[in-house]
């Protein structure tokens, strides 16, 4: 039986005019990601702490999915599915999507303090964030230790912290801001290819994702330690130069 049919048709047609609607504003997210694109590779103040800019808006096909996957949850959590053209863009805040790749972990202090800077000086408005995903104590503590809220993420070993951020104009657009390392990056897009938006059936390639993930980790630490070294090298031949 379709998953379609499992829903009824009330639920199924407010899925198919927000997958419309969405459709039909679609080039406006488009607009909204290349401005925020543009902004993060031109500001003077992020340019040191940017590897790379990715940045893409939500297929419909895909809306439409995600759409079935919550009224589906909804249905067996006993909660009528709410999503409407006049609150999509409120409640399905990954339309559009812009991930900002930076070398390793400890850059996060610099990135989020400018980030903050940077979103009050352009039009943007912080409506969720940041937000940290995280599976291990040793990343929870250092992204509290910066006053970022963290979610943890065991069973799907997920990393990145997640800004929402809304356009400060008469029509609200919501943009999903992710910044993570490029080690993280490289397990994410894996991850995305083969769990996403479905879990793999295949055991197999749910733990070696599992071990991907802490690989990936253990090169962002080693990345950290490179770095870290790096800068007490140059510390300790200043003092020597003195």
């Amino acid at each position: 039986m379709a998953v379609e049919n499992t829903l009824d048709d009330r639920v199924l047609s407010a899925i198919e005019l927000s997958v419309g609607y969405y459709s039909k504003h679609i080039k406006t997210f488009e607009q909204v990601t290349n401005i925020l694109v543009d902004e993060l590779q031109t500001s003077e103040a992020l340019r040191n702490y940017i590897h790379s800019i990715r940045s893409r808006v939500k297929d419909s096909s895909h809306l439409r999915d995600k759409l079935i996957r919550k009224a589906r949850l909804d249905r067996q959590a006993g909660l009528p599915f709410s999503i409407s053209p006049k609150n999509l863009f409120e409640y399905i805040t990954d339309l559009a999507g812009v991930r900002l790749l930076h070398l390793h972990t400890r850059q996060m202090n610099e990135i989020s303090k400018r980030l903050s800077k940077h979103f009050e000086e352009r039009s943007w408005t912080v409506a969720e964030g940041p937000l940290a995903y995280t599976w291990d104590d040793e990343s929870k503590a250092y992204f509290e230790s910066l006053g970022i809220k963290t979610i943890g993420r065991s069973d799907s070993m997920y990393t990145s912290v997640h800004y929402v951020l809304e356009t400060n104009v008469k029509f609200k657009i919501r943009c999903e801001l992710q910044v993570r390392t490029l080690s993280e990056e490289i397990w994410g897009e894996i991850s995305h290819t083969i769990n996403y938006p479905h879990e793999t059936p295949s055991l197999a390639c749910r733990e070696q994702l599992k071990a991907l993930a802490r690989f990936t980790s253990g090169c962002t630490r080693l990345a950290d330690a490179i770095f870290a070294s790096q800068d007490e090298f140059k510390k300790l031949s200043d003092k020597a130069k003195d």
